[in-house]
């Protein structure tokens, strides 16, 4: 036994794990085990059991043909046997309503110990591991008969890349009784233990929402939350439908939210380059050098999805846009005094009109700030799997550095490139590689 631990340390996994369970079969084996739920519940909504038993009886045909020299049946109800039953007997002894009295019991003159009460385990959190968590994908770039790559990567899976640098957490809004609302209806709940990041805030969206997000690591400068899943939408369960539709109807309700102001009165903070010998502090920062600090996400933006996953189109699209730097422009307020005095000043800065929501054209008061987005790697669903709550092999991930603790030199998307050229270099040898219009997507 010993001996089989320390032969497999370290060693690839493909290498070590039993084909049974390796990850393609452990995701064929979610993906055939979410199909049952779904027929089975389609089924339970249909309400076929109710069904079951019910019969039309005999037609007419049959009862000439099998009827013919037997006694015909006369089927009739119990309504004129009613007379020939017994009327109430009036010799009857009715019971007595008064019980005896019982002796009271005795009441001693020690008293009988407290109970010690059990410490009651803590309920786990609603929201604690509800988040679709990804698994490692597997490689194995030493096999010389195999590319190492799933075998239904062209055809089975939706990419999404570059996935942000941030935490994973879950935007949950609250039943309200109006719709806009303005005051706040939004929490963001923690990945593993659902506990509340900060406190609520104001969002323009809608109630009875739930959404699988990535805080922006710089969400305090940029205010960005980024939007990778859709699991809620005003009530719609939208997770028990397949990736690519998900995807699409998060662009889409996304695109379709008015625009929304930040926070006028959030702090302001000095530059980071400030110098202390030049601004001690009983003095105060002049207002050009001073940047402002969302208090709490205002730009809601959505992850790019990729729903072609070829080979041509992840070496020349997907994997090269996984490793570049997304630039997003928000608005700030462009002076330190600025502030909103009612909600009318609000409409007359931003207008009416539908901008999504990451914030409409220039207002007045406001100005454009362009940020950097740092990618932290490359995500891969499987295409006709529904969100699926925990740790799942229906959903791959491939970072863009390696673990610092791994000892590794390179991320896993530099062997993930590799792979995907190798594969391109045997379907060009083989004369099987398929034109793809890149414009497609």
């Amino acid at each position: 036994m010993f001996s089989e631990r320390k032969a497999s340390y370290k060693a690839p996994p493909s290498s070590v794990i039993d084909i049974r369970q390796s990850q393609q079969a452990r995701r064929e084996k979610a993906l055939e085990e979410q199909k049952r739920r779904r027929a089975r519940k389609v089924d339970a909504s249909r309400q076929l059991d109710l069904f079951a038993d019910l019969t039309l009886g005999p037609s007419d045909d049959e009862a000439d043909e099998n009827g013919d020299g037997e006694p015909e049946v006369v089927r009739s109800g119990v309504a004129s046997f009613a007379s020939l039953l017994p009327g109430p007997s009036s010799s009857t002894p009715t019971p007595s309503t008064n019980d005896p009295a019982q002796p009271e019991p005795q009441q001693s003159g020690k008293k009988k110990p407290k109970k010690r009460k059990k410490r009651s385990a803590k309920k786990a959190n609603k929201w604690a591991d509800k988040c679709m968590y990804a698994e490692l994908l597997e490689m194995d770039e030493a096999s010389p008969w195999s590319d190492g790559l799933p075998d239904d990567l062209e055809t089975g899976f939706v990419a999404v890349a570059p996935v942000p640098v941030g935490k994973r957490c879950l935007a949950v809004t609250h039943q309200s009784a109006g719709y806009p609302v303005t005051g706040p209806n939004t929490t963001l709940r923690s990945r593993l233990q659902g506990k509340s990041l900060m406190p609520p805030f104001p969002s323009p969206l809608p109630p009875s929402t739930i959404l699988d997000c990535i805080l922006d690591s710089r969400w305090q400068e940029n205010g960005i939350l980024h939007v990778l899943d859709v699991i809620q939408w005003k009530g719609q369960e939208v997770g028990e439908c397949e990736t690519a539709f998900r995807f699409w109807w998060r662009d889409t309700r996304l695109s379709e939210l008015p625009p929304f102001p930040p926070p006028p009165s959030a702090p302001l903070e000095p530059p980071a380059s400030a110098d202390p010998a030049h601004f001690p502090q009983t003095s105060t920062f002049p207002p050009s050098t001073q940047r402002y600090r969302f208090p709490h996400p205002a730009t809601l933006l959505p992850i790019p999805y990729h729903p072609s996953t070829s080979v041509p189109a992840l070496a020349s699209h997907i994997i090269p846009a996984a490793r570049s730097v997304r630039h997003v422009t928000v608005q700030i307020p462009s002076s330190p005094r600025f502030s909103y005095t009612s909600a009318m000043d609000i409409d007359m800065a931003f207008g009416s009109g539908s901008g999504g929501g990451s914030g409409g054209g220039s207002a007045s008061g406001m100005k454009e700030v362009t940020y950097e987005i740092p990618p932290d790697g490359l995500l891969l669903y499987v295409a006709q799997a529904s969100y699926e709550p925990g740790t799942s092999p229906l959903s791959s991930w491939v970072p863009l550095r390696p673990d610092p603790d791994s000892g590794v030199s390179e991320g896993a998307l530099d062997v993930f490139e590799r792979l995907v050229r190798r594969r391109l270099a045997g379907a060009t040898a083989q004369g099987q590689l398929i034109e793809v219009d890149m414009d497609a997507d």
